[in-house]
Formats: structure tokens, sequence, C-alpha cells
């Protein structure tokens, strides 16, 4: 049967790992720096409105864990050999047009892409075991509370409602008060959940 004969609407929750890392970038166009990987989580909800049989927009509401780990380099003036971790928690509202291929009566390949707008509701610094709070606002030295982006995401439906998904979060708001230096969020996600 095909999905969108199943359910008009569906809901779903999923929840998994974030890899996040955050892009850096100058007035110069050959100036940027990328920050290494860091680890973080996601968890979401979100209801699947088909428009058609197999394609259906799907908003939802997420929390997302974002941020990026530097060396002895970089933003966090970190000495000789230190590393440090920049955190992100952001409440997000993503809405993404999915597509459904069905795979027989095991399940359903997934394909989708969106934007998504973004809250930041805490930030904070971590280096050994000295963390420090960073200020929201729209101060010079302040983060911006603010975000927008664009979602992609792929995975595998099976026909009981388990999901296996992967997801590419590409942030397109500058999270810095100061026009010089843009810092924005690329995150992969891996993640399980369930649809009902």
């Amino acid at each position: 049967m095909a999905v969108g004969a199943q359910a008009q609407v569906s809901y779903g929750v999923k929840a998994g790992l974030n890899l996040p890392k955050l892009k850096f970038s100058g007035d110069d166009s050959n100036t940027s720096y990328t920050s290494d990987m860091a680890t973080n989580f996601h968890i979401t909800g979100y209801a699947n409105i088909f428009a058609a049989q197999n394609f259906a927009v799907q908003p939802g509401l997420s929390l997302q864990g974002k941020g990026g780990k530097f060396k002895s380099d970089n933003f966090l003036d970190l000495e000789e050999g230190e590393e440090g971790t920049v955190n992100f928690m952001s409440i997000e509202i993503p809405v993404n047009a999915v597509y459904y291929i069905p795979t027989g009566d095991v399940g359903s390949v997934f394909i989708g892409a969106g934007p998504y707008l973004g809250i930041n509701v805490a930030a904070n610094a971590k280096s050994g075991n000295v963390s420090e709070k960073l200020e929201l606002g729209s101060g010079e030295e302040q983060i911006k509370r603010l975000d927008y982006g664009a979602n992609f995401l792929a995975g595998y439906k099976l026909s009981n409602g388990l999901l296996l998904n992967v997801g590419y979060g590409l942030g397109l708001g500058n999270l810095l008060n100061v026009d010089a230096v843009k810092m924005k969020n690329q995150v992969l996600s891996i993640g399980v959940g369930f649809e009902f």
C-alpha cells in the first residue's frame, strides 16, 4: 500500500547524535576557518501532512545541540596544546518537504529538504574543567538568539513505523553581531525514530 494511502496525517518523533561544526568567514572570501566536529544531540517531534500519495509536508519542533571543537589557535584564546568546545542549545521549527519511495511491503526510502528557524536558548564555552556561559543578545560581544538555515534529510522507514535517518543542517544566519566576521552552523546528524 502506498504511504499516502495509509493516513492523510501521521506523526513522528526522532532523536539521535549531532556532529556539529562552526564555520567562520571574513569579508575576504579567501579567509575561512571551520572548527572540528563536536558531539551533541537532537530530539524532534513532527507531523506528516500528505499533499499527494507519496509526498508530505513535515512541520516540526526540535531541540538541537550544536557547536564546534577548537584547537589552540582560534576563537577561544586557548594556549598551545589546549582544546575547547563551544555548545549551543537551540529550539528549532523545521518545515521539510519529504518524498517517500516505496520498496514493497518492507518500507520506504525517504528524502527531503526545507528551511528551519532557530532560537538559541543557551550557549557555553568549555576548556578542560573550566566552563563559561556565553551571553545571548544583540551586543557585539554576544551571540545572536536567532538562527536560520536549510535542512536536508534521507533515510528508511520500515512498515512498522521504525525509521533510520541521516540529516544535514546548513546554517545561513550569522551567529555573531559583527559584519566583518561570520559564524555559521553546520550539523551532520544520525538518528532513529518512529512514525505512528
